[in-house]
């Protein structure tokens, strides 16, 4: 039994929505899963409720039952020598990650008033213009949270299922700046030069568009874990690993998909 990934990565500063996240090499039996939780030791300056929860058979996320408080110290180790998987495999080592919970920077995407509020531990911080998803190609709501930073990304209309055809007025494929990653399905806040003054309309395909100055503003401002909640668009919210919108899962429904329930954590 192997680990291909554990979120987030050790000595980083986070954002208060940053789940631990573990994502396993290979399927684990439902029947192999509280053994598993067992293994998974949390220890934090502050304590506090939580639980882990299985997204699949191969991702498995902690998170209290609300955000961290700022300043609050994490680790965790996974003790998996010699725990089985269910299906025959058994884990040869341990793995962990140890991580400070940074500022509480929050910001809120009001998609029908074109706005974008940004906050720090309960200041505002900035208000920016911004164009979020049409009708058609709507944002997602909800609580996601910053997953990585990327100073170009090539956006291309294909690798997310929009359009295929260069001829399609729904059709792009260019590089642009500042991009603030929220979920794994393509979802940024970032510039675009196709929307290069925002707050006036709908301008994406799902993203959420800033200015030049803003998007470059909220690249360095973010970091991975920042909560960015976005309202008012039809689509609906973003599935909980979808990048890490662990928060868009009520607190029911998390219980529901854990092994071993909610405890609190050591100190």
């Amino acid at each position: 039994m192997h680990v291909e990934s554990v979120a987030p990565l050790d000595g980083t500063t986070v954002g208060v929505a940053m789940p631990i996240s573990i994502v396993f090499s290979q399927p684990v039996a439902a029947s192999a899963r509280k053994q598993i939780e067992h293994q998974m030791t949390v220890t934090t300056s502050v304590p506090v409720t939580g639980a882990w929860h299985w997204f699949s058979s191969r991702r498995v996320d902690f998170r209290p039952t609300t955000f961290w408080k700022t300043g609050t110290q994490v680790s965790m180790v996974a003790h998996f020598d010699h725990i089985g998987d269910g299906y025959g495999r058994y884990g040869t080592k341990a793995y962990g990650t140890s991580f400070t919970v940074g500022a509480d920077v929050e910001t809120h995407v009001y998609v029908r008033q074109h706005v974008t509020v940004v906050t720090r531990d309960g200041r505002v911080l900035r208000r920016m213009p911004s164009d979020a998803g049409s009708p058609q190609w709507a944002s997602w709501d909800g609580t996601m949270a910053v997953v990585q930073k990327l100073p170009t990304v090539l956006m291309n209309s294909c690798t997310v299922e929009i359009s295929c055809d260069p001829h399609s007025p729904n059709y792009y494929n260019i590089s642009l700046p500042w991009d603030v990653r929220l979920t794994w399905s393509g979802t940024f806040v970032h510039y675009s030069s196709g929307d290069p003054q925002p707050g006036h309309s709908y301008g994406s395909h799902g993203c959420v568009h800033l200015s030049y100055a803003n998007a470059k503003w909220f690249y360095n401002l973010s970091k991975p874990g920042d909560p960015v909640v976005v309202s008012g668009s039809p689509r609906g919210n973003a599935d909980g690993d979808n990048g890490y919108a662990d928060y868009n899962v009520t607190w029911q429904r998390w219980l529901a998909g854990s092994a071993l329930g909610p405890f609190q954590t050591k100190a």
